[in-house]
């Protein structure tokens, strides 16, 4: 089935025919979802899609009614339609992939130009991409609230691909078609500099200069009346051009910011810098969506920031989503990378020397706050008429100067788009986040097979080595630097030995590789870096959420971390910061409370429980028995709703936190609280019997009792009944 939203939202089978959807909310309801394809939608934001303040009595059910007659819709035209719309714990989703959207084709299409090099194919691409268009983006439902940043963020893509397809068509000199056509389009765009200027080259090259130069005269009058500011110079340079005669193909490029390197040609003959991009050695394993995804991003964007935890492949996204982008026309004056990991003060200089922007000699230099300053000034100035992509890598650590920095370079040279990595974001005004996830399990046992038979000649992933291939990677969580540290071991260790000795995972890992930066040496290194950046607060939270085991929520997180130099009222703030800083992951809310959850990735978890056990055994051993009564004190809040109408919901809360209450039992039991183990038990029993868990309710028990002592030890004859099955 296919959904059109590039004109009125229309729904078709796969053989073209048209499916009516009748009710205007249901309609509405279709485009709330292809808003947000592929990704769940909370009921309460539906809700107030749909309605707004003039919501029905009973929203919830009203909007149930309008998802069924959407199912039954999608359902009469095709078969498993009706499974189209899932529901889950973050809400309703609709399941369908880019290519059933005709939105996400024109971007996918659109992406693929860019990264096209003959210009031939590049046109036919990009005419390709604007066939997809009927009308105005959402056209019957574009005055709704939740349609409108999507309308514009599309209408705005469309006049760009309709500009590249300009500039490509000009290249293939086809000046005289389009000097009619662009004059039109020119006349619902007025102030889009890079159009006029591909309209006056049309013009031009069929031979109507007077009008080209007439155009100009326009542009600056508009410009003045409206925005009280005089074209950008590469308008006025093709307007000279243009008085002198020359041959033109397109407007005069700019020099290049630095003379050093070489040069590339273009498919006009112009020299444009070659990217200066470090090569990667290995391949790129499981990204290709990814990159896909980053180089649109940055097309449709200006500042893009890949977050991620340390190890994730940031980096080697970022090269190749770059090396991807670097023939894109829009960055005449190259793609320049920049590594800030070592820097620790002067970011304008060093990005400066990067470019290759000389410091003037009497501008006093140094590397003091004035040498910075007159640094940022230069840079500042010498990007103003540029048109490049600028991509600044390892930005964690010196996020506040990037951030004050970039916002200012946007702002003054509006032909710089940025692409940053960041364990954390830079927090600007239009900043794009790309968060760069772990590599799903196979990818990462593709990723991990071909590093091991690299390290190990004679390596092959089969039947005998599958499973223990499965294990190794998820218990690196899929983390593309653990998997190539492990990925070495096999040659000394096979897979089945390195898989049994990962529970000491930091002495196991710690192999050093001689190409890579001290941070990336080792996976402790990793952590460490990620570790250091932390503030006091953040580092005392971060271990004592080391004790979760499955995740846990901030109701848990404040009652467990709490205590002595953090108070329960900073543990939100600070847990927040962790999710910044990529340490901490924060999943779609879950339940029908909408509660969300959280998570730490394996490595971090044990690295955590190494500092708690730093901290001393006074600290590890209070946060422990916090951990475990807090979690007898959920399962008694539990068992008082497992005999009543909520039993549904309380089981699966007690399910999501199983592994947490089987932890807790272990602290108590090894602490030798008896008390707060007999609660667990107790609570409990009735749960595990509705599960059918016996066997575990029996083990927990000789668990409680070992530690019991006196009268706790009587209260335990009504659980082992209960767990025994009333026996």
């Amino acid at each position: 089935m296919r959904f059109e939203v590039l004109g009125p939202v229309t729904v078709r089978t796969d053989d073209g025919t048209p499916v009516p959807v009748p009710e205007a909310k249901v309609r509405a309801l279709l485009a709330a979802l292809l808003v947000h394809h592929g990704r769940p939608v909370a009921v309460d934001r539906l809700i107030d899609d749909l309605w707004g303040e003039d919501a029905p009595g009973n929203p919830a059910n009203t909007l149930q009614t309008k998802v069924s007659q959407l199912r039954r819709t999608l359902a009469g035209a095709e078969d498993g339609g009706r499974a189209l719309v899932g529901f889950g714990p973050a809400g309703y989703t609709l399941r369908v992939s880019g290519e059933a959207v005709d939105a996400a084709r024109f971007e996918e299409l659109a992406a693929r130009a860019r990264a096209e090099g003959d210009l031939r194919a590049r046109a036919g691409l990009l005419t390709r991409a604007l066939g997809l268009w009927r009308g105005p983006a959402y056209d019957d439902v574009r005055d709704a609230a939740f349609v409108r940043a999507s309308v514009a963020r599309l209408e705005e893509q469309r006049v760009t691909v309709r500009e590249e397809l300009a500039e490509a068509r000009l290249e293939l000199g086809e000046h005289a078609a389009l000097a009619d056509e662009l004059t039109a389009l020119a006349g619902e765009h007025p102030l889009r500099q890079r159009l006029r200027a591909a309209q006056m080259r049309a013009l031009y090259g069929a031979g109507r200069q007077g009008e080209a130069l007439a155009v100009y005269g326009e542009v600056r009058a508009r410009f003045a009346e409206e925005l009280g500011i005089d074209p950008g110079p590469e308008l006025g340079a093709l307007y000279e051009a243009i008085l002198r005669q020359d041959p033109l193909v397109r407007p005069a490029a700019p020099v290049a910011v630095a003379a050093a390197g070489a040069a590339a040609p273009d498919g006009a003959g112009v020299a444009r810098p070659a990217p200066r991009l470090p090569t990667p050695v290995g391949s790129l394993v499981g990204r290709e969506e990814a990159v896909t995804r980053v180089c649109a991003a940055v097309t449709a964007g200006r500042l893009v920031t890949l977050t991620g935890p340390g190890g994730v492949g940031k980096t080697r996204l970022a090269l190749a989503a770059a090396a991807r982008l670097a023939q894109a026309p829009s960055y005449a004056d190259g793609v320049w990378f920049v590594e800030l990991a070592g820097v620790r003060g002067g970011v304008a200089g060093v990005i400066a020397a990067a470019l290759g922007v000389r410091e003037d000699a009497d501008s006093g230099g140094g590397t003091g706050a004035g040498g910075e300053d007159a640094a940022r000034e230069r840079l500042a100035g010498a990007l103003a008429p540029r048109g490049l992509l600028l991509v600044l890598d390892n930005c964690e650590h010196v996020a506040e100067a990037v951030a004050t920095l970039t916002g200012e370079l946007l702002r003054r040279a509006p032909g710089l788009r940025v692409l940053a990595t960041s364990q954390e974001p830079l927090a600007l005004s239009g900043e794009v986040l790309e968060a760069v996830e772990p590599l799903p399990e196979a990818d990462a046992v593709r990723l991990f097979a071909a590093r091991a038979a690299a390290a190990a000649p004679g390596f092959a992933l089969g039947p005998d080595n599958s499973e223990a291939v499965a294990l190794v990677c998820r218990r690196l969580d899929g983390i593309p630097l653990a998997l190539e540290l492990a990925a070495t071991r096999v040659r000394a260790l096979g897979v089945h030995a390195l898989a049994d000795r990962l529970h000491d995972r930091f002495r196991l890992l710690n192999q050093v590789r001689r190409d890579a930066p001290a941070r990336q040496r080792t996976l402790r290194a990793v952590i460490d870096w990620s570790w250091e950046l932390l503030g006091p607060g953040e580092r005392v939270v971060l271990r004592r959420l080391a004790v979760f085991c499955g995740g846990f929520t901030l109701e848990s997180a404040e009652a467990v971390c709490a205590g002595g130099e953090i108070g329960a009222e900073e543990v939100l703030d600070l847990v927040a910061r962790l999710v910044d800083c990529s340490l901490v992951s924060a999943d779609h809310p879950d339940g029908e409370d909408g509660t969300a959850r959280y998570r730490t990735l394996e490595s971090v978890t044990a690295y955590g429980l190494e500092r708690l056990a730093q901290a001393g055994p006074a600290e590890a051993s209070a946060v422990r028995l916090r951990h475990a009564e807090h979690c007898a004190g959920l399962a008694e809040r539990a068992a008082a709703h497992l005999h009543g109408p909520g039993q549904r919901r309380w089981l699966r809360r007690l399910d999501r936190e199983a592994l947490n209450l089987r932890a807790a039992l272990d602290h108590a039991a090894a602490a030798g609280t008896g008390g707060t183990a007999v609660r667990l038990v107790n609570a409990l029993s009735w749960y595990w019997c509705l599960r059918g868990r016996i066997a575990e309710a029996r083990e927990a028990l000789d668990a409680a009792l070992a530690c019991a002592t006196g009268a706790a030890g009587t209260e335990l004859a009504g659980a082992r009944r209960s767990a025994s099955g009333g026996s």
